[in-house]
């Protein structure tokens, strides 16, 4: 009997066994109280149920994962709802207020960029307040019970100035080849990210924070084929990040590109981007093969809500219907998403991007505006046929009701600002400390000049022949426009203005013989447009980059002068703009600098044309509510705006299709508010700009058009 009973007692025993060895197998998922009201979007999975019950009962650690194809956020599948919003294209007093219109549009997750350049702009020294106040940005998401998906680059591409790489980057010589495994680059990332990993890995979702995964470059199997280069990211990451965080790629749907841009063996996770209308789910499969069984949740990480627009095109717009018809093919099946852009912003100061075509020299400028045609507008509008058709798809997949849409901002058109002559840039050249100029035998690239934006003055000089002299500049970035005088005051040191040469269409420039007694002087004033952040000419120096040969002959003893006025978030080195908009009076009673400042009348009754100041005041009453607004620069060239010594962004009507600049409120203020414009070609000739309420691409030649991409 007492056999019998051990023998009874050993199979029990034996049967515990076998139960707990079964459920040990199982995954242990652990949950938290969701930070996201649409955490419980279940899939419609095939699971066993007791597998389902499991880790829905267990919820001893806060976790997000990826499983049995699905993305888990404590023991629950999710489904990313998402959504790209840059913190460094709104202003931080908004950031709040955009954030709560994605959520309002159903989104549970917001995907940002991190610019090294906004964050390291000149080598050592970190910004981490205002607009790159990153930390406070998270923080934010995470109250508004918002995940977040990092894209920590160091290359982020984005349509943002040499795609997030600091310009100074540029000024190592030897030349450090970016996105690569050259040491000396790799050297400067682990530096990079040395700061910025150990900031953002307190908000790791495991450890209590909203960012649930993190990614590595950006769409790399476009570019290159580096495996070295992308594993020595991976391992930076885990040493800063920890083991358990998500890392993941973002790649373009095809097998090439995610052959080389997919970092397959190490546990990072490939996600894909592919054209919005595209059969999403043939592209899912394929994005399988490149993430180990198991782990490959359908995720396009950029569906393409719009598209971007260059100077000189036609604004890009998509169809609503159709772009929400195509989100809706992803969603049906269970399929995370995230909107690229929710809120496309603006780019303020001079950070704006640029592509290439055939040859670096097919040479394409980004808009200052970043409207994107997105759902939620630059200005953060949401009453459009886009922001309602996306909306209405993601209702009808959500498992709990949406928040309320709150309504647009209110805009107001502050009326006709006029505007007065207080300087030409010639009238200043005098008044440049000379720690801004250099002098060498040939021209020197912006960046070694240790110049990262804005614009350089080149000067030099040469003997004319009878007749016209011609100038020839190979390689020039971006657009040059060109002045000569005489070196002495025989004809009063009159600058006249030639011509200009662009990168996109250089030629020759004939020079007129100006009857100088001794040498001519040559000025050309080089700007740079924003650097290119994709593709294969990404290491795009700017200024002159070649010799200048003046009748055949090269051209030495340069001096180059910096004028790189202040950009988004910085400090300026030197800037008249403050100055200039302080003093407020007429040109011609800068007496002791008249001789610089002859440059030739335009037939517009009189106004003078050339890189010139412009200054215009004008009030909010303390009765009236500080708004957003635009100014419309319509009739005026091209340049760059400055309200209240911020740098609003370039405009250049004549070119188009930006005709207007979004001015956020919170760079207002009640009583005087002060507009300053550089102007490089010719005025308005009322020199009068408009205060108005509304945005307007519809400048130059193209016009407005709908692509379905």
């Amino acid at each position: 009997m007492a056999r019998k009973r051990s023998s009874k007692t050993m199979s029990i025993f034996f049967a515990l066994l076998s139960v707990l060895a079964l459920v040990s197998s199982l995954p242990v998922f652990a949950s938290l109280p969701s930070l996201s009201p649409h955490s419980h979007h279940d899939f419609h999975v095939h699971l066993p149920r007791h597998q389902r019950q499991h880790r829905h009962q267990k919820i001893d650690v806060r976790k997000f994962e990826i499983a049995e194809d699905m993305f888990w956020k404590d023991g629950k599948p999710f489904q990313i709802i998402g959504g790209d919003l840059h913190y460094f294209r709104v202003l931080p007093e908004y950031w709040e207020d955009r954030l709560l219109r994605a959520k309002a549009l159903g989104l549970n997750t917001i995907q940002t960029y991190i610019p090294w350049n906004l964050h390291e702009p000149e080598a050592g020294k970190l910004v981490f307040e205002g607009i790159a106040d990153l930390v406070s940005f998270l923080k934010l998401c995470q109250k508004l019970d918002l995940l977040v998906m990092l894209r920590a680059g160091p290359y982020i591409c984005g349509e943002w100035d040499l795609g997030g790489f600091p310009a100074w980057l540029l000024s190592i010589f030897p030349d450090v080849r970016l996105r690569s495994s050259d040491p000396a680059y790799l050297q400067k990332v682990e530096g990079w990210w040395g700061v910025l990993l150990p900031k953002v890995a307190p908000l790791l979702y495991g450890n209590g924070g909203p960012i649930i995964m993190v990614q590595i470059e950006n769409e790399f199997g476009s570019y290159g084929d580096d495996k070295v280069y992308l594993r020595h990211l991976v391992k930076l990451a885990r040493g800063h990040l920890g083991e358990d965080i998500i890392l993941y790629t973002t790649d373009g749907g095809s097998r090439e590109t995610l052959k080389k841009g997919t970092i397959q063996g190490h546990g990072v996770f490939a996600a894909v981007d592919f054209t919005t209308g595209d059969n999403p789910w043939p592209i899912f499969k394929l994005q399988k093969e490149f993430n180990s069984p198991g782990k490959s949740p359908p995720l396009s990480s950029e569906f393409y809500t719009g598209w971007l627009t260059h100077w000189s095109e036609k604004m890009a717009r998509t169809d609503a219907d159709f772009t929400a018809a195509a989100l809706e093919k992803i969603m049906l099946k269970n399929g995370s998403v995230v909107l690229y852009m929710a809120h496309g912003g603006t780019n303020f100061g001079f950070y704006n991007g640029a592509n290439t075509g055939v040859d670096e020299s097919d040479y394409k400028p980004d808009l200052t505006s970043y409207d994107y045609d997105a759902p939620i507008s630059e200005s953060g509008d949401v009453e459009n046929a886009k922001f309602k058709a996306i909306r209405r798809v993601v209702r009808k997949y959500s498992l709990s009701s949406l928040p309320s849409v709150p309504p647009n901002n209110k805009k107001t058109g502050y009326g006709s600002i006029q505007l007065k002559r207080t300087a030409f840039l010639f009238d200043l050249l005098g008044e440049i400390d000379s720690s801004h100029i250099v002098e060498a035998e040939n021209p020197t690239a912006m960046e070694y000049l240790n110049q990262m934006f804005g614009f350089v003055l080149y000067t030099s000089e040469y003997a004319p022949k009878t007749g016209r002299s011609k100038l020839v500049i190979p390689k020039v970035h971006d657009r040059a426009q060109v002045f000569i005088s005489c070196s002495s005051e025989v004809n009063g040191g009159e600058v006249s203005y030639v011509g200009t040469i662009e990168r996109w269409s250089n030629q020759a420039i004939d020079l007129p013989n100006a009857k100088c007694v001794s040498n001519t002087s040559l000025f050309i004033l080089v700007e740079n447009m924003g650097r290119v952040n994709y593709g294969p000419y990404i290491f795009d120096r700017k200024g002159i980059l070649s010799s200048v040969y003046v009748d055949g002959r090269v051209l030495k003893r340069w001096k180059m002068i910096s004028i790189p006025f202040h950009n988004l978030n910085e400090v300026p080195k030197f800037n008249p703009i403050i100055r200039i908009a302080s003093e407020f009076h007429e040109v011609s009673a800068r007496k002791k600098l008249e001789h610089k400042s002859g440059l030739a009348f335009s037939k517009a009754e009189g106004v003078l044309e050339g890189p010139s100041f412009y200054t215009g005041h004008f009030s909010i009453d303390t009765t009236t509510e500080v708004t957003d607004t635009y100014i419309s620069l319509r009739g005026w060239g091209k340049g760059v705006a400055f309200v209240n010594e911020f740098n609003i962004g370039r405009y250049w009507p004549t070119s188009g299709p930006q005709c207007n600049l979004y001015i956020p409120a919170p760079i207002l203020h009640h009583g005087e508010n002060v507009l300053v414009i550089f102007e490089l070609e010719s005025p308005n000739p009322e020199l009068m700009v408009d205060s108005v309420d509304q945005p307007d691409f519809t400048c130059g030649p193209g016009q407005v058009s709908v692509h379905q991409f």
